[in-house]
């Protein structure tokens, strides 16, 4: 007998362009049963492409699908669904208004013999597959709007288990989740390939790599580079394979201070319900303030209080040492203020998808390229320009709509928007999640840059790694309150692990 798993999905000379721009190019890949098999690439590498004709969003310009060795061709996703193949992708496919019991069962729901849905049916088959995914304190009767990204995230999971897949997969499934969530996530995928179900996990996390793959794919500009067995390769060589050139894996360079700097933003005693229980701070002129701690302690809160997005905070802002009402967005942005804000999810607070990744660059600046009602075409089209160049954005046609591009591409849209704001305060919520490696030492590289210029940055990020390497200083939070300042040597993982936890006032008490 072969020691190699069965195939289950085999694909062949796949090519797919849009327009200009080519995303795949002659791809041979396989997936095989009882495999985690990790595909890994920058953003634009042509992974997200390869799973969406995989999973039947995307028709390939040519080359050849068979499942189970039957050649196969999917004019939709339903058709892939029929054949077993399941994806959940990086971007939630969940309807806000709808109860979380609604949104498993969106496509087949259990029916009385009058044909109607099966309430009590539903709700039970909800419970058993949130608790198969570790999730039994999700009522299935909550409306997806309230809960939290994680929360949503897990329900996502849980809605492509309870399709039976023969082929799971998973684009960035960890991306939104706490640590516990995650090792819940770990044991599901486990218990699913010793099942013999295929998988297919798309990660930028190196250690998840480590923890789950069994075999890895290596995407570059549209092309397989290769495919290997986990353990053949170092992390260092992989992300080599990625990017095409050396990567170092270093952070910039943090400035040596001989003095604080002047305060710019400064927050006293802000209260909101729920999230916010008295949190104040203060950030410098060209300083990087990381604020950590476990999901759910008031971070995101923090963020939109000081953008105005909350109605009903307490408490005093002040902006270079004058105190400031901020009462929605609009006034966040003024002149006196030029706060911006990187919000947590860029395809539904951050983009409007159907237009042009143009119209999205400018949306938050166009005052600035307006004469009385008429916008200057020219003006707003250098402003686009310059702002792709200095991004990098990869994009063959401005006029296609921003939904086009690849997830980093789409994050650098969002940041390009806000940049052309001019803004002396940055303000971002998790600005790298599902970004890949390159991508990322473009970000890190950004944020030093904008605050040795003298922007004054908040980065809120559930990567420990980044708060390290990134940040002069980073506060803890812990229910709603900031329990730790670290600075200097003092920000290890040790140390941010153990404020997350409070374990300071645990002790203590």
């Amino acid at each position: 007998m072969s020691l190699t798993p069965a195939p289950l999905l085999e694909m062949r000379g796949i090519s797919k362009s849009y327009g200009g721009v080519k995303a795949l190019t002659d791809v041979d890949f396989v997936a095989r049963r009882g495999e985690i098999h990790a595909v890994l690439g920058e953003n634009g590498a042509g992974k997200s492409t390869l799973i969406k004709i995989a999973a039947g969003v995307v028709t390939p310009d040519t080359g050849t699908l068979a499942v189970d060795g039957a050649p196969r061709a999917f004019a939709s996703p339903q058709e892939a669904t029929g054949a077993g193949i399941v994806c959940m992708f990086q971007e939630l496919s969940l309807l806000p208004d709808l109860s979380v019991a609604d949104n498993i069962f969106i496509t087949s729901p259990p029916r009385t013999r009058l044909g109607l849905i099966d309430r009590r049916a539903q709700r039970r088959r909800a419970e058993e597959l949130l608790a198969r995914v570790g999730c039994e304190d999700i009522d299935p009767a909550t409306r997806i709007r309230d809960l939290p990204l994680s929360r949503r995230q897990m329900v996502e999971i849980a809605k492509a288990v309870g399709r039976d897949p023969a082929l799971l997969i998973l684009d960035e499934a960890t991306s939104a989740l706490t640590a516990a969530d995650v090792e819940k996530v770990y044991t599901i995928l486990h218990k699913l390939r010793a099942d013999g179900l295929a998988l297919l996990y798309i990660s930028h996390r190196m250690h998840e790599i480590e923890a789950l793959a069994d075999t890895l794919s290596v995407f570059r500009n549209g092309r397989r580079v290769d495919t290997f067995a986990k353990g053949a390769h170092s992390d260092d060589a992989i992300v080599q394979m990625m990017i095409g050139r050396e990567f170092a894996n270093v952070y910039p360079a943090k400035p040596k201070r001989a003095a604080p700097p002047p305060p710019v933003l400064q927050a006293d005693r802000l209260t909101f319900s729920p999230g916010l229980n008295g949190v104040s701070l203060t950030v410098g002129k060209g300083e990087i303030v990381g604020i950590g701690g476990l999901d759910g302690q008031g971070q995101r809160e923090l963020l939109l209080a000081l953008f105005g997005v909350l109605a009903g905070v307490g408490g005093t802002v002040k902006i270079d040492g004058t105190a400031r009402r901020i009462g929605s967005p609009a006034d966040a942005k003024r002149p006196e203020i030029g706060m911006a804000l990187i919000p947590e999810d860029r395809k539904t607070e951050g983009l409007m998808l159907p237009m042009s990744v143009a119209e999205n660059i400018t949306a938050a600046s166009l005052g600035a390229v307006t004469k009385g009602v008429v916008i200057d075409r020219a003006g707003e089209a250098d402003n686009v320009g310059r702002m792709v160049k200095e991004m990098q954005i990869k994009v063959g046609d401005l006029a296609a709509p921003v939904a086009t591009l690849s997830g980093g591409n789409q994050q650098k849209v969002v940041i390009a928007k806000w940049l052309l704001t001019k803004p002396k305060i940055i303000l971002l919520n998790d600005p790298t999640r599902g970004i890949d490696v390159g991508t990322k030492e473009e970000i890190y590289a950004l944020l030093r840059r904008l605050a040795d210029e003298g922007a004054a940055v908040v980065l809120y990020t559930t990567d420990y790694a980044e708060l390290i390497g990134c940040c002069d200083r980073v506060l803890v939070m812990y229910e709603g309150r900031v329990t730790a300042e670290l600075t200097g040597e003092a920000i290890t993982e040790t140390n941010i692990v153990s404020a997350a936890l409070n374990l300071a006032a645990e002790t203590a008490a």
